[in-house]
């Protein structure tokens, strides 16, 4: 069973730039940063499976990767070998949401919530984390 994530409707709707086809976005807090790659990826990254794929990272207390691909469950990396995140250039303010494709992002005080149109998704926080 897996939870089901709703955005709130009050929340305002960010959009970000694309960067050849590929969007990247980060909290508030800096602590976690999220890229979005389409469908067939970019010049230099290419889903396994062929995308679209959503793939966020959190810093601290320990560096985490998320990573959500077009079906099945929400998978977690513990030990990532290319550690960048969170630049800081675009930022999902708190209480707001962002969605691209089959993806739907809400950046809360309490952390981040991603979600898959069929509802398998995950949630960052430095306290908590959660794949469905």
């Amino acid at each position: 069973m897996f939870a089901l994530i709703s955005i709130d409707a009050r929340a305002v709707e960010q959009s970000f730039p694309a960067d050849g086809g590929v969007i990247y976005f980060n909290m508030p807090s800096g602590n976690v940063g999220c890229q979005y790659t389409p469908a067939g990826g970019s010049e230099v990254y290419k889903p396994e499976d062929g995308g679209p794929e959503l793939g966020c990272d959190r810093i601290e207390p320990t560096y985490l990767r998320f990573v959500l691909g077009k079906s099945g469950k929400a998978k977690r990396y513990q030990n990532v070998g290319d550690t960048g995140c969170c630049d800081g250039s675009h930022r999902l303010e708190y209480g707001n949401s962002w969605k691209k494709g089959p993806f739907s992002c809400t950046s809360d005080k309490a952390g981040l919530s991603c979600v898959r149109d069929d509802g398998h998704g995950f949630f960052i926080s430095r306290s908590k984390t959660q794949v469905y």
